[in-house]
């Protein structure tokens, strides 16, 4: 299912397009603190060769499409890409967290747009379902999920709630066994695409009284199947970057599902969602960092070929250096994300790492982008170049899943300082 690039050959395409080689000069070695098994090489080394080989000869197409390409997302759930870490019971391949960090990494390198769109399907779309659902709610969606036939979205943020949920104003109310959902939605990744068959809906059920007698929303969650009487997706937003990626924002009205719809405890929405927030972050980190890896490894390689007044660039210090501290960048991010999911795997508290390793990474990321284009120069600014891409790409990395911001305000809270 090898697709080809469009438009006229340039010195840029042909220094972007030798993917196949990459594998080989840039074969990845494991950290020593946190070696792979054989299992997980194996996974990482085969997504890498699909991304190189399939995903990024077709991404400037889609890009410029703004089309998500279903034929390279059916491709990996017959790779079993979606269900890396569901049980086998449900449709899924019985993995580590890590296995899907490292084929989010490697998908990331060459598309960030494809990268994520696994990440949000896997963290966002299916894990809240598997981590906070009923046996039936389990049986009836992830099967379908873990098999990449189907998408699903996460519903949270509104105009005036995100990372603050207190915000919210979506209303869901029980009405005769069903729950009657109205207001809105927006930036809700696969909601609105052909194969997305769901979207997990925050809205506010109810109050609470806190133990000072102050009275807080009740914040629930609730599936929403799509298609729905209500629901509506509206025509896709016109991003900066992430072309490929499905965002659409929703609109609920009167939508009307069964009481059995509810996901996890009544109340509870806000706790599941920072839990699926928190480990959705670790997935993240490790798009951010392949991101990062993949400016480095086209920086390199177009350094040692592009000659000017007889040599290399490359062999010029400032260049050279400046590559240097790319790969620092990259190594330092990836060590981050080890890091969390280690952790996250062990049952040990992560958050903290978690947000250490989103920072970092997209900061890596969008750095590594912006070095790259320059090395590339005018080349680097042509869209048909990957570096561009990710120039286009990576600042969304900077804001997604919590913004910098929040970052360093959940590790200033570990560092004792109150917000």
């Amino acid at each position: 299912m090898t697709m080809q690039m469009t438009g006229t050959p340039t010195a840029a395409g042909a220094a972007s397009t030798a993917a196949s080689a990459a594998s080989a000069e840039f074969a990845l070695t494991d950290l020593d603190a946190f070696p792979l098994t054989d299992e997980q090489r194996r996974l990482r080394d085969e997504v890498r060769e699909f991304a190189d080989t399939v995903v990024a000869p077709a991404a400037y197409e889609y890009d410029t499409k703004r089309e998500l390409p279903y034929g390279i997302i059916a491709e990996m759930g017959r790779m079993g890409l979606f269900g890396l870490p569901f049980p086998k019971e449900y449709g899924g391949q019985g993995k580590d967290y890590l296995s899907l960090c490292l084929a989010v990494e490697q998908l990331g390198r060459v598309d960030q747009s494809i990268g994520v769109t696994l990440e949000a399907g896997v963290g966002l779309g299916a894990m809240p379902i598997f981590r906070s659902g009923t046996e039936e709610q389990k049986q009836e969606w992830l099967p379908m999920l873990a098999r990449g036939e189907a998408l699903a979205g996460f519903g949270l943020t509104e105009a005036d709630a995100g990372s603050d949920a207190s915000g919210t104003k979506t209303t869901a109310e029980l009405v005769d066994g069903e729950w009657v959902i109205n207001g809105s939605k927006q930036f809700i990744t696969n909601s609105g695409s052909e194969i997305t068959k769901l979207v997990t809906i925050t809205a506010v059920t109810g109050e609470q009284q806190r133990p000072d007698g102050s009275v807080k929303k009740e914040l629930s969650a609730i599936l929403v199947p799509v298609p729905t009487a209500g629901f509506v997706a509206h025509e896709p937003y016109d991003k900066v970057g992430w072309h490929t990626s499905d965002t659409h924002p929703l609109t609920l009205t009167d939508v009307r599902v069964p009481e059995a719809n509810l996901l996890g405890e009544r109340g509870r929405g806000y706790a599941n969602f920072v839990a699926t927030l928190d480990e959705g972050r670790v997935a993240f980190a490790a798009l951010c960092t392949g991101a990062a890896q993949g400016c480095l490894e086209q920086a390199l390689r177009y350094a040692k070929s592009r000659n000017v007044f007889g040599r290399p660039i490359g062999s010029n210090q400032h260049i050279a250096f400046k590559l240097a501290r790319m790969e620092a960048k990259v190594h330092t991010a990836r060590l981050a994300y080890y890091d969390a999911c280690f952790k996250l795997m062990a049952g040990k508290p992560f958050k903290t790492e978690a947000s250490i390793a989103k920072l970092l990474g997209s900061e890596a990321a969008m750095e590594n982008a912006r070095d790259a284009v320059q090395i590339f120069g005018g080349y680097g600014y042509m869209n048909e170049n990957p570096v561009a891409r990710h120039y286009r790409d990576s600042k969304i990395l900077e804001i997604g899943e919590g913004t910098s911001e929040v970052q360093q305000m959940i590790i200033a809270r570990s560092l004792g300082f109150a917000s």
